[in-house]
């Protein structure tokens, strides 16, 4: 191993010595190091600030502004180009680059250390591949040490670099590099002499684009057999000061709260610089250029240089939003690398700092008295109370809270903040009585959404008094109780009395008379007497009318005083209507069907129904009229309370029947009605009933019927007891209950007769018959009108 480190201090003296003779020129003057190789002795490690050695550097133009860097940042190059350690050095490294930059000269000189450790993470053991190899390639000892570049060089391009020194290189041996940057992208940056392994650089490189190149040198035969290697050949770009600070933002915003103390933290600047970390071409350091306004101080912020922390220095007092020009301030922040020296490239950011609000101001009432005056029976906003606050319009800080600390026992008044201007505005809620209070005193208390600051406390100027005076308004009657409720029975006579209103003016200090008048009687019942409020009837009450609703009966009426102007009040009065049985029950449905053979369906349910309530109602009784021979063919049996079966007995023909029934409620004294429910006796097959044409073959023999009638009347002379005896063989037969008859007859006082029969069928002809709709379809009993010159009779059905 020892043996490999000498051979690796032989290669750097030889490369050292040819590459400053290829670069001294035949001019007098050579920009850059005037001697490219130096030595110096470890014994042990270096102290602090002890002049290692001197280097000469010339950049032909007096050396301004020449910058050094040294590989190993733990040395520096000081004011008398002496290389220096900048503290106590035990590991230094067995070789140190110094990079010497100017703006006429960019140039880099070697310092050996001669018998220190390897400082680089590249030991010797590595640069000269022992142990990287298996053991079968351990004879192999090409070297390949680490080599560097300056990004941004300037021509001459393309340059040497560095050498590689192979173990024996016959003629027939060649040099081949690979890898990033020779054969892989990007391809073609390096480059080596075939023959001498000089390595090249064929551009000008970027240290933030790559910083390392790791690339792999060999030597192989004329039939490209590989003869030594292949070993790692780093190629490191030093970096240059080429990138200025870049903040992460352009504007900044912060804010403080007035009244912080001194070195209260208000923002963070953060700014990136793309040069080497490990260099001091990325050490920032911050500084503010510009305060924006100056007032009242122009150092009222002060920031961290090396950590960008932007801390308060302006004492908490004059920190205070409301004594301020402005609460809004700019900051101007640069950042500069090379640790600020001079020659670092700088950066620029805008920060903004917002001096914000605490409530460290009360709220105060412009006035200590406010009044307003007011109508008795209003409502709505009376007065707009108004305060100063100096905070933040923005804020809980400055937005009030208003409150009636006094003057208000029955609630009658509420105060809400304007949200627009922060005004108080006191309003009634509760009509106010003057007859009651004709004045009343509050006491208002203003304070803030926020709590005021521990040092800050409200004070005299925080609570306002308000007086209200109430006017006194004629003021409409008022009716009482409201509603009145009475109950009376239905179908009381006309006339009879219902109720006495009573409507007073709540105006006790004017004499003032009240006057009645009926305002709305939707069924026009009611009347009222103007000057006692007796109400009375003018018609009957009917509980089954369509104005009564759950069996009450409402009416509006209206009360007004004299004054001026006059004044209304308006009450209702509710009637309740007890039920009287005034109503005869009626069965449901009118229309039924059975079938002929009563053997099938012969059996239907009917419903009893009634406008009257309990007890005038259900349950209810229908029975089969007391008609000989009915109860041999028809049976009515009750189910329930309001409902009964009826059964066919036998079998009828088909056709059409009107079935006399009976249906009383039970109200006392009860009431019944004679009803008959057409039933129709139709074919049932397969749980089909076919009802069409039901009735036509009786209603063929009514032409029969016709001309007989016809005949009788024109050749005789009817009596009166001729006439009843037709209409109850008519009103009596099935076969014409479904058409109507009108027999006119006239006697003449000389005993001549004239007979006429009118028939009008809603369908002549058979199976087409309708139900007819007309008024004498109806039920009604015959009757027969005797004039004084004639006789006439008419009989229906």
């Amino acid at each position: 191993m020892e043996m490999g480190f000498h051979i690796l201090l032989a290669f750097l003296a030889s490369q050292a010595v040819w590459i400053g003779a290829e670069e001294a020129g035949a001019g007098e003057c050579v920009p850059g190091f005037q001697e490219k190789k130096y030595q110096v002795e470890y014994n042990g490690g270096f102290q602090k600030d002890q002049p290692l050695l001197q280097v000469l550097f010339d950049d032909c133009a007096g050396n301004e502004d020449v910058a050094f860097e040294v590989s190993n940042p733990d040395f520096l190059i000081d004011e008398n180009l002496n290389l220096v350690a900048q503290g106590d050095v035990v590991s230094s490294g067995a070789v140190l680059f110094i990079h010497g930059l100017s703006p006429h000269a960019d140039d880099m000189a070697q310092v050996d250390v001669v018998g220190a450790p390897a400082w680089s993470p590249h030991t010797t053991k590595e640069i000269v591949a022992v142990d990287q190899e298996p053991a079968s390639r351990l004879r192999r000892s090409l070297l390949a040490p680490p080599m560097y570049v300056i990004e941004n060089q300037r021509s001459p391009i393309p340059r040497t670099i560095g050498k590689i020194i192979p173990n024996e290189l016959r003629a027939d041996h060649t040099f081949r590099l690979t890898g990033m940057g020779a054969d892989e992208d990007p391809v073609g940056v390096f480059s080596i002499n075939r023959y001498t392994g000089e390595v090249s650089v064929s551009r000008s490189l970027d240290r933030e684009v790559i910083p390392i190149y790791r690339l792999q040198v060999s030597t192989v035969d004329m039939s490209g057999h590989l003869v030594e290697g292949p070993v790692a050949l780093e190629i490191s770009v030093i970096d240059q000061n080429d990138n200025r600070p870049i903040f992460t933002e352009l504007r900044y915003s912060g804010e403080v709260l007035e009244g912080s103390p001194t070195g209260t933290t208000v923002m963070t600047m953060t700014a990136v610089d793309a040069d080497d970390p490990n260099t001091d071409n990325a050490v920032l350091r911050y500084n503010i250029m510009r305060q924006s306004p100056d007032k009242p101080s122009p150092n009222m912020f002060y920031i961290d240089p090396e950590r960008g922390h932007i801390v308060t220095v302006i004492s908490p007092s004059l920190l205070d939003r409301e004594t301020l020009p402005t609460t809004t301030y700019e900051l101007e922040i640069v950042a500069k690398d090379m640790a600020g020296s001079e020659v670092g490239l700088i950066g620029t950011a805008t920060a903004t700092i917002t001096i914000t609000d605490r409530n460290d101001h009360a709220p105060e009432f412009t006035h200590s008295l406010f009044q307003a005056i007011v109508d008795e029976g209003s409502t709505g906003v009376v007065v707009n109370l108004t305060v100063d606050d100096r905070d933040d319009p923005a804020t809980g800080a400055w937005r009030a809270v208003y409150s009636i600390i006094n003057g208000d026992p029955n609630r009658s008044f509420e105060i809400t903040t304007n949200p627009d201007n922060n005004e108080g505005m006191l309003s009634v809620i509760k009509p106010l009585d003057y007859e009651r209070t004709a004045y009343h005193t509050l006491l208002i208390k203003v304070e803030n959404e926020e709590q005021l600051v521990p040092d800050v406390g409200y004070g005299p100027s925080s609570t306002a008094t308000v007086t209200v005076t109430v006017q006194d308004v004629n003021e409409g009657p008022v009716f009482y109780p409201d509603p009145m409720v009475v109950t009376k029975e239905e179908n009381i006579s006309v006339g009879s009395f219902v109720a006495l209103l009573n409507a007073t003016d709540p105006d006790n200090l004017q004499n003032q008379n009240v006057r009645y008048a009926v305002l709305r009687d939707p069924a026009g019942w009611l009347n009222v007497h103007p000057e006692r409020g007796a109400v009375n009837t003018t018609a009957v009450l009917d509980r089954e009318s369509p104005f009564v609703h759950n069996n009450q009966y409402t009416a509006v009426f209206m009360a007004y005083d004299n004054g001026h102007p006059p004044a209304t009040g308006t009450g209702t009065l509710v009637i309740t209507l007890q039920d009287v049985n005034d109503n005869a029950p009626y069965v449901y449905p009118s229309v039924v069907r059975v079938c002929e053979d009563a053997k099938e369906l012969n059996v239907f349910t009917l419903a009893g129904r009634d406008r009257d309530i309990s007890p005038n109602g259900e349950p209810f009784k229908i029975e089969l009229a007391k008609q000989n021979g009915l109860d041999k063919t028809w049976r009515a049996t009750r189910i329930n309370s309001t409902h009964s079966q009826v059964m066919l007995l036998h079998s009828l023909k088909r056709a059409n029947y009107q079935l006399p029934l009976v249906v009383a409620d039970s109200g006392e004294p009860s009431l019944s009605s004679n009803t008959e429910v057409k039933v129709q006796v139709c074919t049932c097959k397969k749980n089909r009933m076919d009802c069409n044409g039901v009735g036509s073959l009786r209603s063929s023999l009514l032409p029969l019927l016709i001309t007989t009638i016809t005949i009788l009347l024109s050749t005789l002379r009817p009596t009166d007891s001729m006439w009843c005896a037709v209409h109850q063989s008519l009103r009596h037969s099935r076969l014409i209950n479904t058409h109507q008859w009108m027999i006119k007859t006239t006697v003449c006082d000389a005993g001549l007769m004239s007979a006429s029969l009118h028939w009008a069928s809603s369908q002549a002809s058979a199976g087409q018959r309708k139900e007819t709709t007309e008024p004498w379809a109806k039920d009604k009993e015959a009757y027969c009108k005797h004039g004084e010159g004639g006789r006439e009779r008419k009989l229906e059905r």
